[in-house]
């Protein structure tokens, strides 16, 4: 495709797009008027030759001009190339070409980033001049050319490697077998941008490992360990990266070189470039998680700590240092607020747990090498203390403020060993602790901070210990230090010492009843103090403590204490305020712990739920009309707050959802597009099941065939689990409030659980026992529906009510496998065993009708199975299970 001459530009057209994109670019120009402008241009068919004319071509206008150009030009394909007349296409393209020589490096560049978006919407089979062109610019003696092609290829590999590593029809190989063996031999080039653009290529592909890349992996580590020492900080950095990736997804290959490796890495991390230093030290939570043998890195421990504490240290332009100078009066600016995210309320056993949140989340060489450190401690557990204690210990001794940083980094590995190493460190905890409490009033307000964190992490101890005198003397002491910290001057000591408050308080519990009032008087002396930031961690830690103390809140005294400036504050935000986040978040929590004891406070809070549901649901189609615009999470929040009030009020909130029209907004949120705003309706749909059906029968029918529609399709199921999950309690919970009136939908629902049951690897386990439950619960109110197909589902359905702890939804379950049994006796014959050993999962029935029940059972099979068949069934059974029957008399 030779840039024919079919296609010219106009003299006034180019002049007039020019003149837009120079003004574009004036600091004292009309943005929104230039964009209008451009966008009448944009109606022009081939507005976008001209950008290409201009980038390209425009030698007497400035490099800024045309760069300008050519990146509207790579906006404008992302939605415009599809629709675009061929010719249009093709002009495009063969500007671009040449352009990737160009003498100027910008050009080069963005002419790179354009032909990466044309492959990424376009692929490569359609346009062949692309590959001969990159090929015949790699083999180039000049050096632009070369260094224009790499520059395109290092943008399509990281953005599309698959795209290479494809079979393209006209080409007797993939693209990539011609590539890799170019790039490996630029890791040789002169020019420090080859070898990084090269480097990084290649890397692109360890996880995809071609087979060039497989075949040429002896010629690929010669090139690391070529380029291991070189000067460019850059390249050392993507050799250290290879490693890193290769240890993770091929440790094999590193195997035979492990020894260099591991000696290269040590001596990396100590590399005067910080960022090369922090990719070096990535290698070892990246071996430890790869499970690979832990011996190989045992000689390497006593060189390596002390790297890793010395990496510790705060860095002279860490950025926190300027941040613990900032003055805790002064008014948070909206970028230092960073967003948060609700997780919707999800009922059963969640399978994932919180990690840590470190202190801030700016990732560097010193959470690194403390994460490295936490992992290590872990797997090597208390043989590294002999080599890191006496530093340790040096560091902590220094009192002097000078060194104020290293006693700091010293109290930060104690936090990072907590865990690891916590059999060592036990025996000398008692001292640990006593040497760390006086540090929460240290002068420098990073130390302070630390050592509210690292105290957080000693929390299970701390609070084991409070059974006798010395221990519950140590836990009043952190309790009140920490508590003097959460009302700090400082910023950054008030948020360190709100999240280890909260990790003391779950671990505590109800050792915290007694001291409820302090706490509640410093977290509300905090609320009144704290900038909008740190105000969060204040309503999570009031949330934590009613979670973590429950009904002993709901007490007057402490009611006058926590409710007014939570009103207060509820009062004075308006309703599309995000702030109002982790207040619904807290309130949500205060309503479940004080149950029928929120009921003062109750109408109004009910009430304004309703209200933002409302108008979001308003401005999601019309956002003029509301006045803002629309964000699902308000809706996410207010649902769950809801779920709370049913949940702490019973069918006291039968009154307040009588008068509201909550019922046809559910039943909307059931049916939004949002996964989490869906998941949350069904979770309050299967509460006011529990405590207000008779609100829900008017629109029964269209709540059950909500939640039976997001149970049936199976290929979606993983993408939607927690979804899936509530909609099945929900049914569940409706099912024995209405009973018979669930019956239109029972077997469309039953047709769904049992292929969830059948395929449960891969699910997760909760949705597996609500599952397991609402089957049960159907099979209970509908016996004569479901008993007729129960051969095909019992055994699998027993495996998995044997799996699910003791509590009411179990026995409900129960309840309907022997309400099953007694209308359909022969079905459950061939599933005995199973039937046998859920019935001896259990540790104890609490519910006496339903051990007579189950009784009744065991002994009509008894019956059933004459002439010694009984005896023989029983003498087959595992002892355990035979022992348990036993109860039953058979």
């Amino acid at each position: 495709m030779a840039a024919t001459g079919t296609w010219q530009p106009q003299e006034q057209g180019f002049k007039e797009i020019c003149g837009l994109l120079e003004q574009q670019m004036s600091p004292t120009s009309d943005n929104s008027q230039i964009w209008q402008q451009l966008q009448h241009y944009s109606q022009f068919p081939d507005f976008n030759n001209y950008l290409a004319f201009i980038f390209a071509r425009a030698e007497g206008k400035s490099v800024d001009i045309r760069q300008a150009a050519g990146l509207l030009l790579k906006n404008n394909l992302r939605s415009a190339f599809q629709n675009m007349p061929l010719a249009n296409q093709q002009y495009i393209k063969s500007e671009l070409l040449p352009s990737l020589g160009a003498a100027d490096r910008h050009i080069r560049s963005t002419a790179g980033t354009i032909i990466s978006v044309l492959v990424q919407i376009d692929g490569v089979a359609g346009w062949p001049e692309l590959l001969q062109a990159l090929v015949s610019s790699l083999d180039s003696s000049d050096v632009n050319h070369v260094e224009g092609a790499m520059d395109a290829l290092s943008k399509i590999c990281e953005d599309v490697p698959q795209l290479l590593d494809s079979d393209i029809s006209g080409l007797s190989e993939r693209p990539i077998t011609v590539f890799l063996p170019r790039f490996l031999l630029l890791f040789q080039s002169p020019h420090a941008s080859l070898r990084k653009l090269s480097l990084s290529s290649v890397n692109q592909y360890i996880m995809l490992m071609p087979k060039i890349l497989h075949l040429s992996m002896d010629k690929y580590l010669q090139g690391l360990f070529l380029l291991a020492n070189d000067p460019a900080p850059e390249v050392r950095k993507l050799v250290c990266a290879a490693f890193v990736q290769l240890i993770e997804v091929r440790p094999a290959v590193l195997e035979p070189h492990l020894r260099n490796v591991l000696e290269y890495i040590l001596q990396v991390n100590k590399d005067p470039d910080e960022e090369v230093a922090l990719e070096a030290c990535e290698f070892w939570s990246a071996y430890c998680d790869a499970q690979l043998p832990p011996e190989n890195l045992r000689e390497f421990l006593p060189r390596l700590i002390p790297v890793l504490l010395s990496n510790m240290v705060y860095a002279d332009d860490d950025e926190s240092l300027l941040e613990a100078e900032e003055d805790g009066s002064l008014p948070d600016r909206d970028q230092d607020i960073k967003p948060r995210f609700h997780s919707s309320r999800f009922h059963g056993s969640e399978d994932g747990e919180d990690d840590d949140e470190d202190i801030v989340n700016v990732w560097n060489l010193r959470k690194c090498s403390a994460a490295a450190l936490d992992i290590l401690s872990n797997v090597f557990g208390d043989d590294i203390l002999p080599t890191l204690m006496p530093v340790v210990q040096a560091k902590l001794s220094c009192s002097n403020d000078e060194v104020w940083k290293e006693r700091e980094a010293a109290v930060l590995v104690l936090g990072a060993i907590a865990e690891g190493c916590i059999n060592g460190l036990f025996p000398h905890l008692s001292e640990i602790i006593s040497f760390l409490i006086p540090l929460l009033d240290d002068k420098f307000p990073l130390i302070r901070s630390i050592s509210c964190w690292t105290l957080s992490r000693f929390s299970k101890y701390i609070v084991q210990g409070t059974d006798h005198q010395d221990g519950r003397e140590q836990f009043n002491k952190i309790l009140m230090g920490l508590l003097r910290r959460v009302l700090d001057d400082n910023k950054r000591v008030q948020e360190a010492a709100c999240s280890a408050f909260a990790t003391l308080e779950e671990e505590a519990a109800e050792e915290l009843a007694p001291c409820l009032e302090i706490i509640l008087q410093h977290l509300m002396c905090a609320f009144g103090k704290y900038q909008r930031r740190n105000l969060r961690i204040v309503y999570d830690a009031i949330g934590t403590l009613a979670d973590a103390v429950g009904g002993e809140l709901n007490q007057p005294k402490y009611l006058e204490i926590l409710m007014p400036p939570l009103i207060g504050k509820w009062e004075q935000l308006p309703n599309s305020d995000k702030d109002l986040f982790p207040l619904l978040e807290c309130f949500t929590s205060i309503a479940q712990a004080l149950g029928t004891g929120f009921a003062q406070f109750a109408q109004p809070v009910f009430q304004r739920c309703i209200t933002i549901i409302q108008s979001q649901l308003l401005a999601k189609v019309d956002p003029v009309k509301a006045g803002f615009q629309y964000d699902r999470e308000f809706i996410v929040c207010c649902l769950d707050l809801l779920s709370g009030l049913a949940e702490g009020l019973g069918s006291g909130v039968e009154s307040l959802v009588s008068q509201s029209n909550l019922r046809d907004l559910l039943l909307q949120c059931c049916l939004d597009d949002a996964p989490d705003v869906r998941q949350s309706a069904f979770a309050l749909l299967g509460d006011l099941a529990r405590v207000c059906p008779v609100h829900l029968r008017p629109r029964l029918v269209e709540f059950l065939d909500a939640a039976t529609k997001q149970l049936q399709n199976t290929s979606k199921l993983k993408e939607t689990i927690s979804v899936a999950n509530n909609a099945c309690w929900a049914i569940g919970e409706l099912a024995i409030k209405v009973q018979k009136e669930i019956s239109p939908v029972v077997l469309t629902v039953v047709s769904c659980l049992v292929p969830i049951l059948q395929h449960a690897e891969g699910l997760n386990k909760s949705l597996i026992e609500n599952s397991a439950i609402t089957l049960g619960r159907l099979a209970w109110v509908c016996p004569e529906l479901v008993s007729p197909h129960m051969e095909h589902f019992l055994q699998t359905w027993c495996f998995a009510l044997s799996m699910i702890r003791d509590d009411i939804e179990k026995e409900d379950a129960f309840r309907g496998l022997c309400a099953m049994v007694k209308a359909n006796p022969s079905g459950a014959l061939n599933s005995l065993v199973f039937m046998c050993k859920a019935i001896a999962s259990w540790h104890e029935i609490r519910s006496e009708d339903l051990r007579n029940e189950i009784c009744l059972v065991l002994q009509g099979y008894k019956q059933m199975l004459k002439d010694g068949a009984w005896e023989q069934f029983m003498s087959a059974l595992e002892p355990s299970v035979k022992d348990k029957l036993s109860m039953y008399q058979v």
